[in-house]
C-alpha cells in the first residue's frame, strides 16, 4: 500500500515540476555529439565510421559473390537435368559479375560425376552392366526369340 501511495505522489509531484526531475538531468548529461558518447575524438570517431562502412561493403561483396556461385550451381543443374532455367538466378550472376564460376569444391564434384557418365557410356561399361544380369535369363530370352523366328519362318516357307 505504501509502495501505490509513494508512486503515486511521486507521479504527481513530476507532473507539477517541483522535484523529481531525474528524467530531465539525464537528458541533458547525455551529450549530443555521438564521438564524446563513445570516449572518442572527433576524428577518431570518423575513422571508426570509415572502417565499419569499409567492413559492411566487404561483407555485402562476398555475400553477394556466394549468392552468385549458388546461382552459377543451380543453373548448372538445371542445363544437366534439363529443368526450365531462372530469371532470379541468371539476374543475381550479371549483378555479381561475369567472373562468377562454380567453386572449386563443386567443380571436382561436377568432373567426377562426368567421368561416372561417360565410363557407363562405354562399351566397357556397358560390358560391365552385362556381368551384372542374369545369364539364365538371357539364355531363356533368347531361345524362346529363336523358336517364335523358327515357326514363323516355318509358316511362311513351305520347304521347311
Amino acid at each position: 500500500m505504501a509502495f501505490l501511495m509513494k508512486s503515486m505522489l511521486s507521479n504527481q509531484v513530476k507532473n507539477l515540476g517541483l522535484g523529481g526531475g531525474g528524467e530531465e538531468s539525464k537528458e541533458e548529461s547525455t551529450p549530443s555529439d555521438p564521438a564524446a558518447a563513445a570516449g572518442m575524438t572527433r576524428e577518431e570517431y570518423e575513422e571508426y565510421q570509415k572502417q565499419v562502412v569499409e567492413e559492411k561493403m566487404e561483407r555485402d561483396a562476398a555475400f553477394a559473390q556466394k549468392k552468385a556461385e549458388r546461382a552459377c550451381l543451380r543453373v548448372h543443374l538445371r542445363e544437366k537435368y534439363r529443368l526450365p532455367k531462372s530469371e532470379l538466378d541468371e539476374n543475381q550472376i550479371q549483378m555479381a559479375g561475369d567472373d562468377v564460376g562454380l567453386p572449386e569444391d563443386l567443380q571436382k564434384m561436377v568432373a567426377e560425376d562426368q567421368v561416372e557418365e561417360e565410363e557407363k557410356d562405354s562399351i566397357l561399361g556397358q560390358l560391365q552392366n552385362i556381368q551384372n544380369m542374369d545369364m539364365d535369363a538371357i539364355k531363356e530370352k533368347a531361345q524362346a526369340t529363336f523358336t517364335e523366328m523358327k515357326q514363323a519362318a516355318e509358316q511362311k516357307c513351305s520347304v521347311m
